[in-house]
């Protein structure tokens, strides 16, 4: 599928894309003012009080949830970066893998907001039990920001890199 909306051509991209030549970037540049306010939040989120492992784990299960291809891709690299390994990468996918009980917390997260659109009391209850309030808080909305992501670049038709 061609995309709907074309990257900026390089000649055009800022010091972050430049830096950062990836389609999702130069795609949703072309819209400056957002671009930027979204590159912050983006920002904050891969760069707060999770644990790089278990915000890896929630965006990949989102990824998986919303059939996102260009996430999904994106974020496996990541994932590795994180200490994931290929195995536990592809187990992500599967909702009988067996998982140790703190990423399956984390993968349960994912599940209750893709498929009830909110928590189960019982995994709130685990959530205080394992993480302070930022984090909890960080976590939802790191779920509902990668799911949102994931409906923009499906519509747009972002392009996986080569």
């Amino acid at each position: 599928m061609r995309p709907r909306v074309r990257p900026l051509p390089p000649d055009e991209w800022d010091d972050f894309t430049k830096a950062n030549p990836y389609n999702v970037f130069a795609t949703l540049a072309r819209h400056p003012g957002l671009y930027r306010a979204w590159l912050r939040f983006g920002g904050a989120l891969l760069d707060g009080a999770l644990p790089a492992r278990d915000r890896e784990l929630a965006i990949l299960r989102t990824a998986h949830h919303c059939h996102s291809a260009y996430e999904w891709a994106q974020h496996v690299r990541l994932a590795r970066q994180a200490g994931l390994t290929d195995q536990e990468i592809d187990s992500v996918r599967r909702p009988d893998a067996l998982w140790p009980v703190e990423d399956l917390l984390v993968l349960q997260v994912a599940d209750d907001l893709h498929y009830a659109g909110d928590l189960t009391d019982a995994t709130w209850a685990a959530l205080c039990d394992r993480y302070d309030e930022p984090a909890r808080i960080e976590l939802v909305m790191l779920v509902a920001h990668y799911r949102m992501l994931a409906l923009v670049l499906r519509t747009f038709r972002v392009q996986i890199e080569e």
